[in-house]
């Protein structure tokens, strides 16, 4: 199915989303070998492709993204220690979403992408998170994850535009793909090998945040063209239903 936006009209996300092609990283320092990116030819989201982003009543919760604000205490720039400590003890979206801390990053500015793989140091690129570990044909049953900026820069949510589904059907068949366990390893391949995938980027502000299923979309986070570092917190939904 790809991303799926909720929004109620083309104004409510006009000029805070835009959209480019991706590339794969070589001898870059800081980035895994092989890691996507966003390219830098970023072009505004248009209407058209905003109707097929968007989410309608027959879209499931599983594969929907959602933006959202939730009220959130006023703190200075200069107080990072703060906002992790204000993470500690957010109830995020007033008893919607599980209170438990799933973990907190402090960013810095320019960041094309921000998560690292905490053994070796680099930056990962789109990826998919696993924390659920499902297979193929399960893997729409996993938790969404809410994130919260908490400034005090903005920062961006990056989407890629085809699901972790629809990517192992382009490189896997018959058993070995009702079998397979997505990577983001099947991600770096799919692009290699010339299939089409673009990135989206959504604009959030010091306290916008996402609902957005991570174990089922190639994302990350990004902090291109920013000037301040921005502290990041998340937290998981509740776990898949047993089918």
């Amino acid at each position: 199915m790809g991303p799926r936006l909720a929004f109620d009209t083309f104004d409510d996300i006009r000029g805070r989303c835009d959209i480019a092609p991706v590339r794969h990283t070589r001898d870059v320092p800081g980035y895994d070998d092989g890691a996507l990116l966003p390219d830098d030819d970023w072009t505004l989201l248009t209407a058209l492709d905003a109707a097929t982003l968007r989410a309608d009543d027959t879209t499931p919760d599983s594969v929907l993204i959602e933006l959202v604000r939730p009220p959130l205490p006023t703190l200075s720039p200069d107080e990072l220690n703060g906002r992790l400590e204000l993470a500690a003890g957010l109830d995020p979206l007033n008893g919607r979403w599980p209170t438990r801390l799933l973990g907190c990053t402090i960013s810095p500015a320019h960041r094309a992408t921000t998560t690292e793989d905490f053994t070796t140091g680099r930056r990962i690129g789109l990826h998919i998170d696993n924390f659920d570990r499902l297979p193929y044909a399960r893997r729409h049953e996993s938790r969404r994850r809410l994130c919260l900026n908490l400034g005090p820069g903005p920062r961006y949510l990056l989407i890629g535009d085809r699901d972790i589904q629809q990517i192992c059907r382009t490189l896997h068949t018959g058993t070995a793909l009702e079998r397979h366990y997505p990577h983001t390893d099947d991600v770096r391949r799919y692009a290699a090998a010339g299939h089409p995938l673009r990135c989206l980027r959504i604009r959030l502000e010091s306290g916008d945040g996402y609902i957005a299923p991570t174990e089922l979309l190639p994302h990350d986070g990004s902090t291109t063209g920013t000037d301040m570092p921005s502290v990041a917190a998340f937290w998981l939904g509740q776990p898949p239903s047993v089918t």
